[in-house]
């Protein structure tokens, strides 16, 4: 099965959830066009108030769908872009692709992902419980983050559900996603 983008979602006000577009556009070094966190440096509340000057490494957000039937059979219903994620995939293993990796997303548009999203109280605000299912611990006791993954924007273009994506791994030694 080959991946692909099943849903695209922005928001231009601060909102948990996200409503699914028919596209989005996404610009060069910025994020999602119209998106509240687009831009340069940080614009979750959460990193402005630490350092509104830091880069922003949280330009789109991704989530992949099988996610979504992984929590519905514990109870916890999720449609796209209720998770506050940009683009929704199927059919790739975004957990576990190594930072750097870049993501052909349809015809033109390219992202470098920068790291693991990492889940927040807003989640249990949004489903009671939920927080617990996207993130856990392993066997030896690591935390797993389960949420998705953040990216920045090296290509611009318009997304659509339906979009191909494809994965460039980087060359040398592949460092795993930690938290951004």
């Amino acid at each position: 099965m080959s991946a692909i983008v099943t849903a695209v979602s922005s928001n231009g006000e601060y909102s948990f959830t996200k409503p699914n577009r028919d596209s989005i556009t996404l610009l060069a070094g910025l994020g999602v066009e119209g998106d509240v966190h687009a831009g340069v440096t940080v614009k979750h509340r959460s990193r402005v108030a630490q350092d509104p000057t830091q880069p922003n490494l949280r330009q789109v957000h991704l989530i992949h769908e099988e996610l979504f039937a992984e929590v519905g059979e514990e109870g916890f219903p999720v449609a796209p872009g209720e998770l506050g994620e940009n683009i929704t995939t199927r059919g790739i293993d975004l957990l576990g692709l190594p930072v750097g990796t870049l993501l052909h997303i349809g015809d033109e548009a390219v992202l470098e992902v920068t790291g693991l999203r990492n889940p927040c109280l807003q989640i249990d605000n949004f489903q009671d419980g939920l927080l617990k299912q996207v993130v856990g611990r392993d066997e030896a006791g690591n935390i797993v983050r389960k949420a998705g993954i953040m990216s920045i924007v090296k290509e611009g273009g318009t997304v659509r559900p339906g979009d191909t994506v494809k994965t460039e791994l980087p060359s040398g030694p592949h460092r795993p996603l930690e938290r951004v």
